[in-house]
């Protein structure tokens, strides 16, 4: 009767075990040799307060960047568009965007999300004629937000000297896409303009979670938020503050224009090497 029992016993298991290898697995396949999670983990460095009494000096600039530039490909990177994520994100609600005519984020300059909704998603109406009846029509445009559109941001920064730590630094404040418009009829462009403006200390908590290609090691990770803070991206200045509150091309154009962005920008390096000249 033993034997019977343990007969039927070693059935049930075998049985049991072809069954089990017979089944197709569903579990996700890992597509490299180990697991890549740093990068959810990943967090905003908080920057080291600096009080205004330590403030030796300071210089206020607005820069433009262009993604067309080498230097700037990673911001047209086709698999995490930067524009792309940045405008889910507005339309999520994980990000606020303030008016294009603004760059202080003060009460009452933020946007809502039907208002940029209204301004670059949905359908314009216009009129044609019909070559052939010559009657007026109808016609509507959809009107879709393509990323691609944007090929330009300026940067709002200030260059500050801390005493405390006897260091130049530098604290980016705000950035605003800066959109191409397109004729509908023509598809040609017509002008650029500013989306909105964005708060950049907000922005960062955004920039951390996207990884931008790293063409030199695939194993160490490079988000947006490092191109910044490391200053790995090309950009020219358009404007110091000044007590007009002008930009450089009302008052310089063509090579002056140049010079005159180069002679802003060795100003201010230019300031901290003499404090330690001897």
């Amino acid at each position: 009767m033993k034997t019977v029992i343990r007969s039927v016993f070693a059935l049930v298991v075998i049985f049991t075990a072809t069954a089990a290898m017979a089944q197709p697995t569903s579990e996700a396949k890992r597509d490299r040799a180990y697991d890549r999670d740093l990068l959810p983990q990943r967090e905003v460095i908080p920057y080291d307060h600096i009080r205004e009494a330590d403030v030796f000096w300071e210089k206020r600039v607005w820069r433009q960047l262009d993604f067309r530039e080498k230097m700037n490909l990673p911001f047209t990177w086709p698999v995490d568009p930067f524009m792309d994520f940045i405008y889910k994100a507005i339309m999520n609600g994980e990000l606020t965007a303030y008016s294009p005519l603004y760059d202080d984020f003060g009460e009452g300059t933020a946007l809502t999300i039907e208002d940029i909704k209204n301004k670059y998603e949905g359908v314009d109406t216009t009129y044609t004629y019909d070559d052939e009846t010559y009657e007026e029509k109808i016609l509507l445009i959809p009107r879709q937000f393509d990323y691609q559109n944007i090929k330009k941001m300026q940067i709002k920064e200030d260059w500050i000297f801390d005493e405390e730590t006897s260091t130049l630094v530098v604290r980016i404040m705000g950035m605003a896409p800066i959109i191409e418009r397109i004729d509908p009829f023509t598809g040609e462009p017509i002008g650029d303009e500013i989306m909105f403006w964005l708060y950049y200390p907000d922005l960062r908590n955004i920039l951390v979670r996207h990884e931008v290609f790293n063409e030199k090691n695939s194993a160490r990770y490079i988000t947006f938020e490092d191109i910044f803070e490391m200053r790995y991206f090309s950009s020219y200045i358009i404007k110091e503050d000044n007590v007009y509150d002008r930009f450089i091309n009302s008052y310089a154009a063509g090579i002056d224009l140049v010079l005159e962005s180069d002679r802003i920008k060795n100003e201010i390096f230019e300031f901290e090497h003499q404090l330690w000249e001897f």
